[in-house]
């Protein structure tokens, strides 16, 4: 039965909704994702174990030293958080470090917070991204339906370690940036679309094996790109696989940043109207050294995904915000200064 659940071959539908039901009948009551909230205003924290793991502390914008998680929430109305799970990660703290285990801790964190989690799976040893989408070292030799059941069973390993926290994450998002699809060359887009939706079916139903409740995500990069979303979404769609809201990621520069919100909004519009899907703005940023910008620019984010027609905009995490100038070898579109302090850019989430 699970074969044709994870690579839903004949009658997915009917398949799925015998899981779903037994889930719901097996399971406690606390094994489902509680009420996520109407707007996720959210931060994507995935090196906050790692830099704490070097010594960094955070400071508020008055230069007092609190938990960065606790700045998030109370300072800047973060009420949800974002976490990447790597499947056999280096304990590089960069470009690692985030096993299951570590992100189940984390998430234990931001829920003991009050927050709502979200957890982006790689399904890679390290990053999965639009110019990469490398399988884990283990799965390498892997047929396809070796993959399928990998992917099954990882998926409700990491729901699993999650649970054991006391955490069901609200969303789940069935690998990252996929916009040529995942776990390369099987599930490349370009090459088999099929073998891609089959792989984010299969993540699909994993996930409400164990949580009916969660939310699945597929996330795309370049969400101006409405002719990317077009290919890739309605690829998926019309080769049958299941899947809940969509996610995008946006990245623009501080004199353009009106143009890709427009061409952002227009194109969740347009996603909107053809496939219905809710919509998620998963990952943000703006250079560190253009605050102002950066401000003015998560504002509009927040303010024109929240009014997305019928209530489909559900909201938009700014991507390691407590990252500082340069740290891991370069990156700059934190919002936290060397000094530790923060810039004004996440003040563009207060309501």
């Amino acid at each position: 039965m699970f074969k044709n659940v994870r690579g839903f071959k004949v009658k997915t539908s009917v398949l799925l909704a015998l899981v779903l039901l037994f889930t719901s009948i097996l399971l406690p009551a606390g094994q489902h994702a509680s009420a996520a909230p109407s707007f996720a205003k959210g931060a994507d924290i995935s090196w906050v174990p790692g830099m704490e793991a070097q010594g960094y502390k955070w400071k508020d914008k008055n230069g007092v030293q609190r938990d960065i998680i606790d700045i998030l929430k109370k300072d800047y109305q973060i009420n949800s958080v974002r976490i990447r799970v790597f499947v056999n990660p280096s304990n590089d703290y960069g470009n690692g470090y985030m096993n299951k285990d570590r992100a189940a801790a984390l998430a234990q964190r931001a829920k003991n917070a009050g927050m709502s989690v979200m957890l982006t799976l790689h399904y890679s040893d390290s990053w999965a991204d639009p110019g990469k989408q490398s399988k884990p070292a283990a799965w390498k030799n892997y047929s396809f339906q070796q993959l399928m059941d990998a992917v099954w069973n990882y998926t409700r390993e990491v729901m699993t370690a999650m649970q054991n926290k006391g955490v069901t994450p609200d969303w789940v998002q069935i690998g990252n940036e996929t916009s040529n699809g995942m776990l390369w060359d099987d599930g490349k887009a370009s090459v088999n679309m099929k073998n891609y939706a089959w792989l984010v079916n299969t993540g699909h139903n994993a996930v409400k094996s164990i949580s009916s409740g969660t939310k699945t995500i597929v996330h795309l990069a370049g969400g101006d790109d409405n002719a990317l979303y077009v290919w890739n979404i309605g690829g998926l769609i019309n080769n049958g696989a299941n899947f809940d809201m969509i996610a995008m990621s946006l990245y623009p520069s501080a004199s353009g940043w009106n143009t890709a919100v427009t061409n952002t909004v227009n194109n969740a519009k347009d996603m909107i109207n053809r496939y219905g899907k809710e919509i998620m703005i998963s990952e943000i940023g703006m250079d560190n050294n253009q605050a102002a910008a950066g401000k003015s620019f998560v504002a509009a984010m927040k303010n024109q995904i929240r009014n997305l027609p019928n209530g489909k905009g559900k909201g938009v995490f700014y991507w390691e915000p407590q990252a500082t100038p340069g740290y891991n070898g370069g990156y700059g579109k934190g919002a936290w200064q060397s000094n530790m302090m923060p810039t004004a850019v996440m003040e563009g989430f207060i309501d």
